[in-house]
């Protein structure tokens, strides 16, 4: 792998560390004051999150792109860096409150975008029919699931879950979707939200799927499932007391399964 010249130049003699939480199969270089995503060809083409990017400039608080170039073998998106704890750092866990009103500000900032110009749309028809391909190709990890989706009580396999989200599909309402709103993409520097970050499925999508997505990361980071430790006396049904709106279960649950398929 050779780094393009173009973005050899803006990083050269710079010092980095690797990161590697998450898990989009990326090599992630992190320096002072920009990151460069370098991803194979085949598993995602980053062209469209560039775009998205790109829109995105001047809309919210998100890393610019400062160079985007592709050979026969790999992607090199480099981007200006963001700065700012995790919502998941510890001092927000062991704050809920605090935490649960900026997450409550982070999804309202997204709402607040106008989406009538977004270059990219996450359509349900869209979603389900990625993940039938998926499905079809054997791509969905079961291992990394929730421990109630398949088995014993729950969905046979992908397949079955796959109709059964065909089949019960729910109302539509459109809005600017960050798209994987967990805690690690939400960035909080000086009391606000500075920044969101793995914006690669951010585009018009349900309002429900940040809320569900969110809603996950809230549980599973305060039940040790993350990190290790356990809060106790957190509920997540909180965020919905943040947001002063009713949680509707049916698509909470709809939008947690059809990420199990992805």
């Amino acid at each position: 792998m050779v780094i393009p010249e173009t973005i050899r130049t803006l990083i050269d003699g710079k010092e980095y560390i690797l990161d590697d939480l998450g898990k989009s199969g990326s090599q992630i270089m992190i320096f002072d004051d920009c990151v460069l995503k370098i991803m194979k060809n085949g598993y995602e083409d980053e062209t469209a999150t560039v775009g998205v990017m790109r829109w995105l400039d001047g809309k919210l608080p998100a890393p610019k792109v400062l160079a985007y170039e592709k050979d026969e073998e790999y992607q090199y998106l480099l981007m200006s860096k963001v700065q700012g704890q995790v919502s998941c750092d510890e001092y927000f866990l062991e704050h809920p409150k605090e935490l649960l009103a900026l997450l409550a500000e982070a999804l309202r900032m997204l709402w607040s975008v106008d989406i009538a110009d977004c270059p990219r749309e996450r359509s349900l028809d869209a979603e389900l029919a990625e993940a039938a391909y998926r499905v079809e190709h054997g791509l969905v990890d079961v291992s990394d699931a929730e421990p109630t989706t398949f088995g014993e009580g729950g969905f046979k396999d992908p397949q079955e879950l796959l109709q059964w989200l065909i089949d019960n599909k729910p109302e539509y309402e459109p809005v600017l979707s960050h798209g994987d709103f967990c805690l690690p993409n939400i960035l909080i520097q000086d009391g606000k939200i500075s920044g969101f970050i793995d914006l690669g499925d951010t585009g018009v999508a349900d309002k429900w799927r940040d809320i569900a997505l969110g809603y996950r990361s809230l549980r599973h980071n305060f039940d040790g499932t993350f990190g290790g430790k356990v809060y106790p006396d957190f509920d997540p049904d909180m965020l919905f007391e943040a947001l002063g709106i009713e949680p509707e279960r049916e698509k909470l649950n709809y939008y947690i399964l059809l990420d199990e398929l992805f």
